[in-house]
């Protein structure tokens, strides 16, 4: 049996009335795991304890797609610029100039291209990110660590994992004991 070992993370999403996704929650783990423990732990992880989140419902899953991330190809970037938008990943060290404390960030490679930023925005918003609240300016961008990497992303959405479990098991996936049909619980006990 081989045993594949990744940094990893799972995000989900949630789509209402045809809109945009919008995300629900995004954790992950820049060190190498097993994958298959490392994405049961992380989906459970980004979908209950996202701070930045109230916890997914269970009436909110006929809504979701859930993507996992498998992040390859780690490398020292040359300077604050030398990555692409859209295939990169980076991870940002600095040396905070106000308290001198370490800070650090992380954005997966699709958060610049989906939010239409710039290199310099992004390198920016993940200095804020990373906690950072002073003057931002190309002298300091000069002085980051910059890590590039990219991942390989597997999307699913609720219906296609319903369609799934149907096709193997013969019954659709509960929740709560309810079976999703189109996205609303049905009841039996009409």
């Amino acid at each position: 049996m081989n045993f594949i070992f990744s940094p990893l993370f799972v995000t989900w999403k949630k789509t209402t009335n045809g809109s945009e996704p919008r995300l629900r929650g995004c954790i992950g783990t820049l060190e190498a795991r097993l994958i298959i423990s490392g994405f049961r732990e992380y989906a459970l992880t980004s979908a209950l304890r996202d701070r930045r989140f109230p916890p997914i419902q269970p009436k909110e899953i006929p809504y979701l797609e859930c993507t996992v991330s498998v992040l390859t190809n780690y490398e020292s970037a040359l300077n604050h610029l030398d990555w692409e938008v859209g295939k990169h990943g980076l991870i940002i060290e600095f040396t905070d100039p106000d308290y001198n404390t370490r800070r650090s960030a992380t954005y997966l490679p699709e958060v610049p291209a989906h939010e239409g930023w710039t290199k310099i925005e992004t390198i920016d918003s993940l200095m804020r990110k990373a906690g950072y609240n002073g003057v931002i300016n190309d002298s300091l961008r000069k002085k980051l660590r910059v890590t590039r990497y990219q991942s390989t992303l597997y999307t699913m959405h609720y219906t296609d994992y319903a369609s799934h479990v149907k096709s193997i098991r013969g019954t659709a996936p509960t929740i709560n004991g309810a079976p999703i049909i189109n996205g609303f619980k049905t009841n039996s006990n009409h």
